[in-house]
């Protein structure tokens, strides 16, 4: 992308952030009025454009696209005027007399790169919180999921002036370009790869950012799990959108006891959500693109198969697959899998279950499924991870009042809600003191005093 064309944009833009418009709070809240229409009047053709990129039918880009972020928005209309207001602090006796207040300050030009996997609930729920928090945009939407990249587009040109907010279409050299500007913040959602090229450009500039990114997030079934629970919502939760959602379940780790039946299990809740044949189900979905569809087929080997593995190149199709005796050094077991191939790990017990996920990095979910709650909480105090589910998958995200994020190479931040509007915003500390009394006591010299000084400071 040439300069000419982004600089100016970016310029216009700190004109405006610097113009105080956007920090006014019935800007920000028509701004999001604004956006909430757009999103209704065009909810037809953002449907069609996620039908054209990853063959979702309306039902599940709704739930979790379009109508994910109209939630968004409206838990953030409810809010956000008490949000913005200065916070009070309690003060301590040695600042006495005087008080203290957090006040929630707009960090300026902010710039979100958003995914392909969920390109429009990706791409408009971080602008949620840019919006609510006063700040100025530049949306940069995915090239894989081109459709999509056109109608969020065109939503936000319906909605926003470009000098508020803007989306910038296009590969991998408008990214470098955009990452070649200065920022006030960078909130990047994608590949742990990328991801650090994100981190190396916001610590050239020292702009605040944020990473949300992805990893192998692991299922634990215990032989005290509802198996037949266990197994529909860990296939809802896996192959939903064809499997390319970051904290779609990445492996199964099931207890040595109930592993046969579970399997039975899992087999019967894929049959009932998508019907014998997956390819002629409305709702299920596509791989985005070849490149993608041959490196999954590389994780398929026949002799682990337990249900799936039919594909179809000419459709990027690849049926819901479950791997079983799945051993640790197994390709699908090496890197994020990010499609539909499940792999099914049997351990001893819950000790080798932790210690199993404890061999990869820090996941972006985890989930549990147990109806004992001392195992529960077991996993949650011993493994280290972003957020999760006890007995349910990837739902943690569904709630605008829990914040999604990683932890280390899994992300960096959180957002969602409340949780979007502090990302989005530096927390200003002011103290305000008292000049009715004004006492010597902090003053030099301090000869004698450090007794009470001791007294003071606890």
């Amino acid at each position: 992308m040439p300069r000419q064309t982004l600089s100016p944009l970016l310029a216009a833009q700190r004109v405006f952030f610097a113009s105080g418009k956007s920090k006014a709070l019935e800007f920000r809240m028509e701004s999001l009025r604004s956006l909430q229409g757009a999103l209704q009047r065009r909810e037809k053709a953002l449907f069609d454009a996620l039908r054209a990129d990853l063959g979702k039918s309306e039902a599940e880009s709704y739930l979790t696209e379009v109508g994910f972020v109209l939630k968004e928005v409206r838990h953030t209309l409810k809010h956000l005027p008490r949000w913005v207001r200065p916070r009070r602090v309690p003060t301590p006796l040695v600042l006495q007399p005087g008080r203290q207040r957090l006040y929630h300050e707009p960090l300026g030009a902010t710039l979100i790169i958003a995914p392909w996997n969920y390109p429009v609930s990706l791409s408009l729920s971080p602008l949620v919180g840019a919006v609510a928090a006063g700040n100025t945009a530049i949306l940069k939407p995915s090239e894989l999921a081109s459709a999509s990249s056109q109608a969020i587009a065109e939503v936000v040109r319906e909605a926003f002036s470009p000098e508020h907010v803007a989306v910038l279409e296009g590969g991998k050299e408008v990214s470098e370009a955009l990452l070649a500007e200065k920022w006030d913040h960078i909130f990047f959602t994608g590949g742990t790869g990328i991801g650090r090229i994100v981190a190396r450009a916001g610590a050239e500039q020292l702009a605040k950012v944020t990473l949300e990114l992805g990893g192998k997030s692991p299922a634990i079934v215990t032989a005290k799990a509802r198996l037949d629970v266990a197994a529909r919502r860990i296939a809802w939760g896996k192959f939903t959108n064809a499997g390319q959602t970051c904290v779609a379940p990445d492996y199964l780790l099931v207890e040595k006891g109930v592993y046969g039946p579970f399997l039975d299990a899992l087999k019967v809740a894929i049959r009932e959500m998508y019907g014998d044949d997956p390819a002629a189900s409305p709702d299920y979905g596509r791989i985005v693109n070849a490149a993608h569809f041959e490196r999954l087929c590389r994780l398929i080997t026949p002799e682990n198969v337990v249900v799936g593995a039919e594909h179809d190149a000419e459709r990027c199709y690849i049926a819901p697959t479950v791997l079983r005796d799945v051993s640790p050094s197994h390709p699908a077991m090496q890197d994020e899998i990010f499609g539909p191939v499940l792999p099914v790990l049997k351990v001893e017990d819950l000790d080798e279950a932790i210690a199993t996920i404890g061999n990869h990095p820090n996941p972006l979910a985890l989930y549990v499924f147990s109806e004992d709650r001392a195992e529960q909480q077991r996993v949650i105090a011993q493994v280290p991870f972003g957020g999760g589910c006890v007995n349910n998958t990837i739902v943690h995200l569904a709630d605008p009042g829990l914040p999604f994020g990683g932890r280390n190479e899994s992300g960096l931040g959180a957002y969602h809600g409340e949780h979007s509007f502090e990302t989005f915003s530096h927390r200003k500390a002011v103290h305000e003191a008292a000049t009715w009394l004004d006492l010597a006591l902090k003053y030099p010299p301090y000869a004698g005093r450090l007794g009470l000084l001791r007294k003071l400071i606890r």
